[in-house]
């Protein structure tokens, strides 16, 4: 048998990887280890676990293993996990995500065209965060990325699909660019 601590350290990064349970038969399977002996090194591992003041152990589930948090911990994880993600979005990722949302599919180079400056930052921290994604590349020059909303940018705006998006007026959207041009005339100090 090999290095048993090394075993266990193999065992300890496939749980930890599944996050769920794991039958005895699908371990030694992979490990490609006789189950009766498996069962010997987990059980060992489940003793090691509650022996150490360790914030995990290794529990059994009919026959299949898990590691988790041990109950001394649940107040402490629970805090943590209870506390909301604090995902915000700036003014320059809000200009962006709408108008990636009404002229998809859209490059970043039609994004710049509109907002007049750079929008590589924003664009990414929008797929980080899942509110827009890659739809695939134009068959043009270049062959540039077209972006799209997602399913979870629907979820957050309360509506089931782009069609829903509220219209914008003619008149509004001409003050919109008029306020841009501003902001880019300010922005380069020079009069428009």
């Amino acid at each position: 048998m090999e290095n048993k601590t090394k075993l266990k350290g193999i065992i300890e990064a496939i749980l930890f990887t599944i996050g769920e349970s794991v039958t005895l038969d699908r371990l030694a399977s992979v490990l490609e280890k006789d189950p009766e002996d498996l069962k010997v090194i987990l059980e060992e591992m489940k003793i090691d676990y509650s022996a150490e003041e360790r914030g995990i152990c290794l529990i059994e589930l009919d026959g299949a293993y898990q590691i988790c948090t041990k109950i001394e911990t649940y107040d402490y994880v629970r805090k943590l996990v209870s506390q909301p993600k604090k995902r915000s979005l700036t003014d320059v990722m809000l200009e962006t995500l709408s108008i990636i949302a009404y002229k998809q599919p859209v490059t970043k180079q039609e994004i710049e065209a509109i907002r007049g400056v750079k929008c590589d930052f924003a664009v990414n921290k929008l797929i980080e965060y899942k509110l827009v994604k890659e739809l695939g590349r134009l068959e043009t020059l270049g062959r540039p990325i077209v972006f799209g909303t997602t399913e979870e940018f629907l979820r957050c705006f309360g509506v089931s699909s782009i069609e829903e998006l509220p219209d914008i007026d003619e008149v509004t959207k001409q003050s919109f660019m008029d306020e841009a041009m501003e902001e880019v005339s300010a922005a380069l100090n020079v009069t428009i």
